[in-house]
């Protein structure tokens, strides 16, 4: 299976509480739900269509826990997003969650990398990973994704949790795809590709 990230993003690369506030999983952040206004239907449709394209997914802890919160309890047919997540198997990345309320859900403890790279060694399609922003700069640092999307949002945020760490490891992107939606969501597709070069 190919992995692959789909992240909501702002300009100034925030992606802690793009969906909405939530006291007890961002105590004081204040400025939740920054994405939301931004998606228009054909955003929407964008985000539908690409859940569907998933034979699994990936989740850090504190998402699989947000999500299977929402979507996991949501009725069949009651949404595409849900519909897909609940019905295809789930993976989290976790060394102390216990109870897996969600169902199909595995969690994989230990030495994660080589799980997640028995997972991608498996026939499908994608394995997909929603969010989880401290799972993704991991995946990217132990070269395991094969293909990083970005909602890039046009708003500046001005604080909160950034997708990327002010000191990581450096990679060089190959554009596979960008497009712009009708509120200014710039899509943007890239899989990685080694070192930067960097001029002398």
């Amino acid at each position: 299976m190919k992995l692959t990230t789909n992240t909501q993003v702002s300009i100034d690369g925030v992606v802690q509480g793009n969906g909405g506030r939530h006291p007890d999983l961002d105590p004081g952040f204040e400025r939740g739900g920054w994405a939301r206004p931004l998606f228009d239907n054909e955003a929407m449709r964008f985000v539908d269509e690409y859940y569907q394209r998933a034979d699994a997914f990936l989740f850090g802890r504190r998402t699989y826990d947000l999500f299977a919160g929402y979507w996991g309890v949501m009725d069949s047919g009651s949404s595409p997003v849900a519909d897909a997540l609940n019905t295809r198997p789930k993976y989290v990345a976790s060394n102390t969650l216990t109870d897996t309320r969600w169902a199909d859900t595995t969690v994989l403890s230990g030495d994660v990398a080589a799980a997640i790279g028995e997972l991608k060694a498996r026939p499908g399609g994608e394995l997909q990973v929603h969010g989880s922003g401290k799972l993704v700069r991991w995946l990217l640092a132990n070269q395991l994704v094969d293909e990083l999307t970005l909602l890039v949002c046009p708003v500046v945020v001005g604080e909160g949790t950034r997708l990327f760490p002010d000191s990581g490891p450096d990679m060089a992107l190959e554009l596979v795809e960008s497009r712009a939606f009708p509120k200014g969501i710039m899509l943007q597709v890239y899989r990685p590709a080694g070192r930067p070069q960097y001029a002398r």
